[in-house]
């Protein structure tokens, strides 16, 4: 691309990329709310077709599954007005249009700001892609299986305590859900993050050694403002897989600095 392109060009082009994202992802999402995954056995293994079905859809199932999941059997989940079971699917529909559209979206991104980075700085956005993707699975699936379990089972107990019959909207739940999902999903990109910063030498390696304690105190902090509950129990389940993330970070910025030769000691 020419880096002589006038501002009206590159706003001309950053609306193109953009509109190609969300093509992207508006396709996979209508995918997902309009197909039902039907399974099959083929050689004792049990696989999924899509069959046509808006109302039985995949964003339905998940629902169904997280219902299942997550939810205790004195937990009633209902909603209270018309469209909010749609609308919970949607939400579910286009978290994982994202996910599944990032190389796109991460193609386009790229694109756009290769006037104003050097060939190593884009080839390094292009090599964490994959890594992204996957870190941001593996964050949500954590969040999903170990963390939002936890939470809404300790914050159950208060009802059950006072012998509450406990009726949760849908809408409500579902958002509780994805963000912690978005925000595990996120916070795993923590090490790709500090290569990324390392390798392009934005960032000096000794940088993450030398002001681990006050990440470690910021992660605590973090841990302990998006739990919901007070007993500082749940705020590890959040702090404490960062701290390992950063760690973690900080080895490999240092290892690959070291390879590059920029690693100064």
């Amino acid at each position: 691309m020419d880096k002589s392109m006038t501002i009206s060009q590159h706003l001309d082009d950053l609306r193109k990329r953009i509109f190609r994202s969300v093509i992207a992802i508006a396709l996979i999402s209508f995918f997902i709310l309009s197909f039902h995954l039907t399974p099959f056995m083929y050689n004792n293994i049990k696989l999924y077709y899509p069959t046509f079905s808006p109302f039985n859809n995949m964003a339905a199932q998940v629902t169904i599954s997280m219902k299942h999941h997550l939810l205790p059997s004195t937990v009633q989940l209902i909603q209270t007005a018309p469209g909010q079971a749609f609308f919970s699917q949607f939400y579910i529909a286009v978290l994982l249009g994202m996910v599944f559209s990032m190389p796109v979206i991460v193609k386009e991104f790229v694109g756009f700001l290769a006037p104003a980075l050097h060939r190593k700085e884009i080839q390094i956005i292009r090599n964490i892609t994959i890594p992204a993707i996957i870190l941001f699975t593996i964050g949500g699936i954590f969040s999903y299986f170990f963390v939002t379990p936890y939470i809404l089972e300790f914050l159950y107990k208060y009802g059950q305590s006072a012998d509450l019959l406990t009726f949760l909207n849908i809408i409500d739940f579902i958002t509780f859900v994805l963000q912690f999902i978005l925000a595990f999903g996120v916070s795993f990109q923590l090490p790709l993050i500090m290569y990324a910063l390392t390798t392009s030498e934005l960032i000096d390696p000794k940088f993450w050694r030398n002001n681990i304690r006050y990440a470690i105190i910021a992660m605590v902090i973090l841990g302990a403002a998006i739990t919901p509950d007070g007993s500082g129990v749940t705020m590890w389940f959040v702090a404490g897989p960062m701290i390992v993330l950063y760690l973690i970070g900080m080895a490999v910025s240092e290892r690959q600095a070291k390879n590059i030769g920029t690693f100064k000691s």
